[in-house]
C-alpha cells in the first residue's frame, strides 16, 4: 500500500470496526478487524479521486473509490453501509456513538458531491478536446462515454414477522378439563425447549473458550517439544563431554569438580524437562476434557432437536383437538337448535289439542 501514502493524504480520519457482506449468502455480515480500526478519507490529486482506506497492520481491508452513484445508508444508530460494485461487495462500519456516524455520512455525501463534480469537469474538458476534430471531420458531435459501474445497497433483508391468531371459543364447562390438557401439554413443551435452548447456549460459549485455550495450549505443547528435545541434545552432548573429560583429563581434582558440576546441570535440565512432560499431560488432559464437553454439546443438540420434533407433535395434535372441540360445540349448537324446533312443533301440538278438546266439551254441551 506504498502506492498510494505516496499520492494521497488523509483528509478526515475516525475509528470503527469493518465489516463485508458474506458473498455466499449477501446477508450476514463477516467481521474484518478483531478490534476498531481507523477508517480513513483519502484524495487522489493526481487522479482527482476520493478513496476509503483502512488498514488492519500491514492488509488493507478497505479500498474503496468513491462514485458519484454510491450512498451511505444509515442501518442504525451506530451502523452503516455502503456498496463497492467495483469491489464487488458491501462494506459496514460500527461506530461507537452515532455522533461518528453521522459525522462520517456526512463527510461521505459532502466527497461523493465532490467526485461528481471532478467527473463533470473531466467530461466538459474531455468534450472541448474532442469538439475540433470532429468538427474538422465534419461528424456528429458526441461527448466521450465513460463505462461507470452501477452503484447501490443490497436490500436489506429483514424477514418478516407474522402472528396467527386465531379467535379463541370460549369452552364450556364439560370441555374445560380437556382444555386444560391441552394448556399442560403446550406450556411443559415450551418449557423443556427453552431448558435445552439456554443449556445449548452455554455449553457454546464453554466450547469456544475451550477451543481458544485448545489452540494456544497446542501452540505451547509443539513450543515446549521442541525445547524438550533441544534439552535432551544439551544433555547428551553434557554426557559425551563428561565421558572425554573422564579420559583425557589428567587432573582427576578439576574434572572431578568440573563432572559435578555438569551432573548438577544434567540434573536441572533433567527436572525442567519432567516438568514439562508433567505439563504436557496437563494438557493432554485438557484436551480430553474439551472432547468431552463436545460430545456433550453434539448430544444435548441431538436431544433439542428431539425436543423441537415433539414441539411441532404436541401442536399438532392442539391444533387437531381444537378443531374437535369446535366441531362438537358446532353440533351441540345443531342440537339445541333441532330440541327448539321440536319444542315449538310440540307447543303448537299442545295448542290444537286444546282448542280440540275445548271444541268437544262444547258439542257435549249443546247435546
Amino acid at each position: 500500500m506504498g502506492h498510494f501514502k505516496q499520492k494521497e493524504q488523509p483528509i478526515f480520519s475516525t475509528r470503527a470496526h469493518v465489516f463485508q457482506i458474506d458473498p455466499n449468502t449477501k446477508k450476514n455480515w463477516v467481521p474484518t478487524s478483531k478490534h476498531a480500526v481507523t477508517v480513513s478519507y483519502f484524495y487522489d490529486s493526481t487522479r482527482n479521486v476520493y478513496r476509503i482506506i483502512s488498514l488492519d497492520g500491514s492488509k488493507a481491508i478497505i479500498n474503496s473509490t468513491i462514485t458519484p452513484n454510491m450512498t451511505f445508508t444509515k442501518t442504525s444508530q451506530k451502523f452503516g453501509q455502503w456498496a463497492d460494485s467495483r469491489a464487488n461487495t458491501v462494506y459496514g462500519l460500527g461506530f461507537s456513538s452515532e455522533h461518528h456516524l453521522s459525522k462520517f455520512a456526512e463527510k461521505f455525501q459532502e466527497f461523493k458531491e465532490a467526485a461528481r463534480l471532478a467527473k463533470e469537469k473531466s467530461q466538459e474538458k474531455m468534450e472541448l478536446t474532442s469538439t475540433p476534430s470532429q468538427e474538422s471531420a465534419g461528424g456528429d458531435l458526441q461527448s466521450p462515454l465513460t463505462p461507470e459501474s452501477i452503484n447501490g445497497t443490497d436490500d436489506e433483508r429483514t424477514p418478516d414477522v407474522t402472528q396467527n391468531s386465531e379467535p379463541r371459543v370460549e369452552p364450556t364447562q364439560n370441555a374445560l378439563p380437556f382444555s386444560h390438557r391441552i394448556f399442560f401439554l403446550f406450556y411443559f413443551s415450551s418449557a423443556i425447549s427453552k431448558h435445552w435452548e439456554a443449556e445449548l447456549a452455554t455449553l457454546k460459549g464453554n466450547n469456544a473458550k475451550l477451543t481458544a485455550a485448545l489452540l494456544e495450549s497446542t501452540a505451547n505443547v509443539k513450543q515446549w517439544k521442541q525445547q524438550l528435545a533441544a534439552y535432551q541434545e544439551e544433555a547428551e552432548r553434557l554426557h559425551k563431554r563428561v565421558t572425554e573429560l573422564e579420559c583425557v583429563s589428567s587432573q582427576a581434582n578439576a574434572v572431578h569438580t568440573h563432572k559435578t558440576e555438569l551432573n548438577q546441570t544434567i540434573q536441572e535440565l533433567e527436572e525442567t524437562l519432567k516438568m514439562k512432560e508433567e505439563e504436557i499431560e496437563r494438557l493432554k488432559q485438557e484436551i480430553d476434557n474439551a472432547r468431552e464437553l463436545q460430545e456433550q454439546r453434539d448430544s444435548l443438540t441431538q436431544k433439542l432437536q428431539e425436543v423441537e420434533i415433539r414441539n411441532k407433535d404436541l401442536e399438532g395434535q392442539l391444533s387437531d383437538l381444537e378443531q374437535r372441540l369446535e366441531k362438537s360445540q358446532n353440533e351441540q349448537e345443531a342440537f339445541r337448535n333441532n330440541l327448539k324446533t321440536l319444542l315449538e312443533i310440540l307447543d303448537g301440538k299442545i295448542f290444537e289439542l286444546t282448542e280440540l278438546r275445548d271444541n268437544l266439551a262444547k258439542l257435549l254441551e249443546c247435546s
